[in-house]
């Protein structure tokens, strides 16, 4: 709680009162939009570029209303481009042909980071490191696609092509790709998924069937590497991952950087675990990257029920606490999708609500991230409308990240005139956000703004009464909540 004082006039001279503003409350509500395959947006390849941009706006809107507060938009299917980019194609998942651009012209991810601020939402970046295509794919691949400009880092694993991990080309590309949208955009945050190696896949005969790395491997060897295999196949998913986190921190100490791996890390962790082995197979040391720091947070997928036998959500939830070992922040992954989806296991709407109060009830998990946006669209159920009218019926704030540094915010100028406040910062600077809260005979109400407004109508409140007393507060971009701004008295 944040004891500020106020001075009010009770029926004669002025004297000090001491007014409680409750802390507003601090929570990460995010959605992953999937392009790849058009599985969130766009919903077809062939719609004009106004209905894309339509339906960016219709999904931007549903996310404010939600009291969400950060967008995962996927801008990177497969060394493809969902934006403006001189490094990497068009995707195909635009217009349909890869290379080809929006017709009218416009930049996807542009217009999404100018929807999403407007609302007050982060806006994350979702690449995929090392996914060259995908099954989904039904054109051509542009001449200016790495599968041709470099072929000799790029290897065909079944019916993806992949890029390899042990050349160091193929990870200068990737780099490369990310730190160019991270200055170029006014992006929030950059996010992993749980692509790294590709899931192993199995031959006519049932074996599995190791990834064709034969020619980097060998490259490593006679370098003089030492480690086994397995151990330098890991060794260069975390070299890129450290390396991202390192370049996103010199440009952008603010933007945030974040990998959302396979749920289990390895089988028997806890012991009640089973399962697939990411550790093993994908060779993903996301405990390791926890540990020591190499991301700002972690989105495990905890994509089974609460009371799965062999996975556990509680019981992973409680696991992954106990590797943060830095007190990063842990946003479980749901899979939200499973709402009334026969295919995949028809869940009720209760799991997702039980699912985010079990999050809630985890010391050092302070979110979830829903999978995905076109669930919450399609309102499967009243899923989207139960999360509205239930946890996330009030407003929240991300998380700050304390070991990014900064300083808050100064306390803003605040002008009350009627049912109107005014409001800027000394600096006539704007702030990420502004926290307006009011305090009538229904308590305390929080209202959180983009900060790019200057002034609010207090007859908007919701309740009855107007308001005894109000409290801004400015909000900066790490999540820094400066001194609260205090107004009191009826006007």
């Amino acid at each position: 709680m944040v004891l500020s004082t106020l001075l009010l006039s009770v029926g004669g001279p002025c004297r000090a009162a001491e007014v409680e503003v409750p802390a507003p409350a601090r929570e990460f509500r995010a959605a992953w939009v999937a392009t790849v395959a058009n599985i969130d947006w766009p919903s077809k390849r062939d719609l004009t570029s106004r209905q894309q941009q339509e339906e960016l706006i219709a999904l931007m809107d549903r996310a404010a209303r939600l009291n969400l507060n950060a967008i995962i938009f996927q801008v990177r299917p497969h060394c493809d481009a969902l934006y403006a980019s001189e490094l990497e194609p068009w995707s195909e998942y635009l217009t349909g042909a890869m290379g080809r651009p929006p017709e009218p012209f416009y930049d996807p991810l542009g217009l999404s980071v100018e929807l999403a601020h407007e609302r007050g939402l982060e806006l994350h970046v979702w690449f995929n490191p090392y996914r060259a295509s995908h099954p989904s794919g039904k054109s051509e691949l542009s001449s200016d696609h790495i599968s041709k400009t470099m072929p000799h880092v790029v290897r065909e694993y079944g019916k993806h092509l992949w890029l390899d991990p042990g050349e160091p080309e193929a990870s200068d590309h990737s780099l490369a790709v990310i730190m160019d949208v991270v200055r170029r955009y006014d992006v929030d945050g950059a996010h992993f998924d749980d692509y790294f190696y590709p899931y192993p896949i199995k031959d006519d005969e049932g074996n599995k069937v190791d990834f064709p790395d034969e020619p980097s491997w060998k490259k490593a060897q006679a370098a003089g590497e030492t480690l086994s295999r397995d151990d330098w196949r890991r060794q260069n998913v975390d070299q890129l991952i450290e390396r991202v986190y390192r370049e996103i921190k010199k440009e952008k100490p603010w933007v945030k950087f974040g990998v959302s791996p396979f749920g289990i890390w390895r089988p028997g962790h806890p012991k009640e675990i089973k399962g697939f082995d990411a550790y093993a197979s994908l060779y993903a040391d996301a405990r390791k990257w926890f540990r020591e720091g190499s991301v700002d947070y972690l989105t495990p997928q905890l994509y089974w029920k609460i009371d799965s036998s062999g996975q556990s959500y509680p019981l992973l939830l409680r696991w992954w606490h106990q590797q943060n070992k830095l007190g990063r922040h842990l946003w479980p992954g749901n899979f939200t999708s499973r709402v009334a989806n026969p295919g995949s296991g028809d869940w009720p709407v209760d799991e997702i609500i039980r699912q985010v109060d079990v999050t809630r009830g985890q010391t050092g998990a302070t979110g979830n991230v829903h999978f995905s946006m076109k669930a919450l669209m399609e309102d499967r159920r009243g899923m989207a409308a139960a999360l509205a009218a239930g946890p996330y019926q009030q407003p929240a704030l991300v998380p700050a990240s304390p070991w990014l540094g900064g300083e808050p915010p100064a306390m803003p100028a605040v002008r009350r005139r009627r049912a109107k406040l005014h409001f800027r910062m000394p600096d006539k600077s704007s702030p990420w956000l502004w926290v307006i809260q009011t305090h009538s005979t229904d308590g305390w109400q929080t209202r959180i703004l983009p900060g790019h407004l200057d002034e609010y109508d207090l007859d908007r409140q919701a309740g009855t009464g107007a308001p005894s007393q109000v409290a801004v507060t400015a909000v900066n971009r790490l999540g820094q909540a400066g001194p609260a701004k205090l107004l009191g008295g009826r006007r």
